[in-house]
């Protein structure tokens, strides 16, 4: 039998002794009451009531536009150049990046399908045209060529490039142009939705390009209302088109 005290000493020990976040302290009460309640069949109600602490929120420190330039520019592997870019341009998370398959990419409509985003949203996003034309190089040069993922690795076609050969990456480019700070693919991410933010783009229009909340894809719904039509308004108003609002979305990725 666990015990409330026994929790809490551990729980105190956690914070006070070893200065573990909040974040930790949580997923300790979350791991206890899976425990009381899967393991041993023990209402969370019968004994143990803890009060989560708040989690604590640091504003990340941001990479500037010049730090993205330099970060590509000192990169001279074409395939981790095309990542870099990639992952800034269109604020991709990396485990989006290393599901990402070549039909992913429409040079057509110049967009890029996330099929595999978190909680299984799948959405269009942005391919900026120097971003394409990485990818080209980047593809152009490699061998053996991909077959079913953009950047594949391990050896062995057909299969995904890992994780922390993505993390890597953005560690030894920052290295090398000596940035301390943000040493992570995801601050690529925090970067593009900045410096959107910085030339004017929509915050609504940022948010579904990220899927940072509920939304369709982000083909932009528009809806119809023929003001001129006398007819009736509520079958109008679920006529809905999708318009790409791409002439309000500034270019970020640098030259």
């Amino acid at each position: 039998m666990i015990t409330t005290e026994q929790v809490k000493k551990y729980l105190y020990y956690c914070k006070e002794e070893r200065g573990l976040s909040n974040s930790f302290i949580n997923q300790a009460i979350s791991a206890v009451k899976i425990l009381k309640q899967d393991v041993l069949g023990q209402g969370w109600d019968e004994g143990i009531k803890i009060k989560r602490p708040r989690s604590n929120h640091h504003l990340p420190d941001i990479l500037s536009k010049q730090e993205i330039a330099s970060l590509i520019d000192v990169t001279p592997n074409p395939k981790h150049k095309a990542i870099i870019a990639l992952l800034y341009s269109t604020g991709m998370r990396r485990d989006e990046l290393l599901n990402l398959c070549l039909c992913d990419i429409d040079s057509d409509r110049m967009v890029v399908r996330v099929s595999n985003g978190k909680g299984n949203k799948a959405r269009d996003t942005l391919l900026a045209v120097k971003t394409l034309k990485l990818l080209r190089n980047y593809y152009a040069s490699t061998y053996p060529k991909p077959i079913k993922y953009v950047f594949e690795g391990g050896g062995k076609s057909g299969h995904p490039y890992s994780a922390a050969s993505v993390l890597n990456i953005v560690k030894r480019a920052t290295a090398r142009v000596g940035i301390k700070k943000n040493r992570h693919p995801h601050s690529l991410r925090h970067a593009f939705a900045t410096h959107m933010l910085e030339q004017g783009a929509n915050l609504k229009l940022i948010q579904i390009l990220l899927v940072v909340q509920a939304s369709p894809p982000v083909l932009i719904p528009s809806i119809i209302n023929d003001q001129e039509n006398h007819g009736d308004q509520r079958q109008q108003s679920r006529r809905t088109k999708y318009h790409w609002h791409i002439f309000n979305i500034p270019s970020i990725l640098p030259s």
